[in-house]
């Protein structure tokens, strides 16, 4: 086995040397997981509910721990890392309430009786992005385990400690040490294995649209099952009628959370022609009061880009010549800091039609609703949204207009464990939570009994 260093993105040091996992180790693991997953499938659906409730149970316990780890790993101030190892542990106690209630049905049919039944599919791979490792995570695993399937996570190399962590904790909590595995390592190496063994019998990924379309044509050699969280440019809408100041003190948080690395984040903000001027007035002073710093300080609200490497890459997008309105503050010396930035280019500009990744957005002006929705819709990505407004009937047109899977108005909300997420045309295929999310860790069985007539 290799070994890689993890970085600790707010001081540049090492944190950890992380063993990787090569092709025969996953071998390994999905042959383990495999035998795992028929124990666990046959378990009455009540200990299969009481196992993931003791796995959120643990979690709790260990939220403080979970939280300053992704601190140190990703950079993430410590009110959010608090939140999201919270989010973990709700996602896995919403989903303990799956084994009891997945039922299948019965249809009415001619000469007997039809029962269908959701049969879990086995063993599910599930391929996280760096950018939130233990939330994503467990939108995979909470679900497909509630399903009756095991799973193998490939965390992404960058920020691979909680998700390790999470695999501790499961075991702790006393699901079987083979029933929910972690695999670090390469996604040319974990994640391709996961693609080609014949016993993965379904993908889960997030990530980027280009590598995405890579999982999905390998995984289309063995008919093999797919999700695809992709990329994003989202639309920030803000129409003249609505509540300017709210609109424009909120806008920095729909963009800059976790340092623009976010899919979801509002990184085209579109401003009615008429009030263009007065939201950008309004909006500076919230840019330039986003706190950002050192990650674990409470107060902070934006830390440092995950990489140097990726750092790198947001810088390219705002080059000397840049159109920069104004940008926020960045601590200097150690980190890969890089300060809330707005841009105002031409609509045909890399920085609008390119996801960025970084926090970094891009304000254009629009003439009436129809060009709103038309330069919202101008994008290859369809994920995200927010709709700014007062008048209900624009609310409800634009949100059927916007060709996206998660919209908000008057808010930029996208994420919450009892509703599905997902994204239109290059966002992705599929949908991650909400309350049918164990759905799609299934096969149906469809099975009809003859029933003779009476003598």
């Amino acid at each position: 086995m290799t070994a890689s260093d993890v970085i600790n993105p707010a001081t540049e040091e090492v944190l950890r040397t992380v063993e990787q996992t090569d092709e025969a180790g996953v071998d390994d693991a999905v042959a383990r997981a495999k035998a795992a997953q028929k124990k666990w499938a046959a378990q009455a659906p009540a200990e299969r509910a009481a196992a993931l409730r003791a796995f959120a149970s643990v979690v709790e316990l260990h939220i403080e721990e979970l939280a300053a780890l992704e601190v140190a790993n990703s950079g993430h101030p410590i009110g959010n890392a608090r939140w999201e190892a919270g989010h973990v542990r709700d996602v896995l106690q919403y989903y303990s309430a799956s084994p009891e209630r997945l039922s299948g049905k019965q249809i009415p049919v001619a000469g007997g009786l039809n029962v269908t039944f959701n049969e879990p599919l086995g063993v599910v791979g599930v391929i996280t992005p760096w950018n939130f490792p233990m939330t994503i995570a467990s939108w995979g695993f909470a679900p497909a385990l509630a399903a009756g399937n095991a799973v193998l996570v490939k965390p992404a190399e960058w920020t691979p400690l909680t998700t390790i962590r999470l695999g501790e904790l499961a075991v702790e909590a006393g699901l079987p040490a083979d029933l929910f595995q972690v695999l670090p390592g390469r996604g040319s190496v974990v994640g391709e294995r996961f693609v080609t063994h014949p016993d993965v019998r379904k993908i889960v990924f997030t990530g980027s649209t280009e590598v995405g379309t890579r999982v999905m044509a390998g995984a289309a050699t063995q008919v093999k099952r797919v999700t695809l969280e992709l990329g994003g440019k989202s639309a920030n809408i803000i129409f003249d009628d609505c509540d300017l100041e709210r609109a424009a003190a909120t806008a920095p948080y729909g963009v800059f959370d976790n340092s623009g690395q976010d899919c979801c984040a509002r990184s085209r903000i579109l401003v009615q022609s008429n009030v263009f001027d007065k939201f950008m007035e309004l909006f500076e002073p919230a840019v330039k009061g986003v706190v950002v710093g050192d990650p674990g300080a409470e107060g902070t609200e934006m830390g440092p880009l995950v990489s140097k490497a990726h750092w790198t890459s947001v810088a390219s997008y705002v080059p000397d010549d840049a159109p920069v309105a104004f940008r926020g503050d960045a601590p200097t010396g150690p980190g890969f800091w890089f300060p809330p930035t707005v841009l105002t280019p031409q609509r045909t500009d890399r920085s609008v039609t390119e996801e960025i990744f970084g926090p970094v957005v891009t304000v254009l002006p629009f003439d009436d609703e129809a060009d709103g929705i038309a330069l919202a819709n101008d994008s290859v990505y369809g994920l995200s949204g927010s709709i700014w407004t007062e008048n209900v009937s624009r609310a409800l047109r634009v949100s059927r207009a916007v060709e996206s899977g998660n919209l908000s108005v008057n808010s930029h909300s996208s994420v919450r464990y009892s509703t599905p997420f997902g994204g239109f045309k290059q966002s992705g295929l599929g949908r991650e939570l909400g309350p049918d999310a164990p759905l799609s860790f299934t096969e149906t069985k469809n099975v009809f009994i003859a029933v003779q007539e009476a003598p």
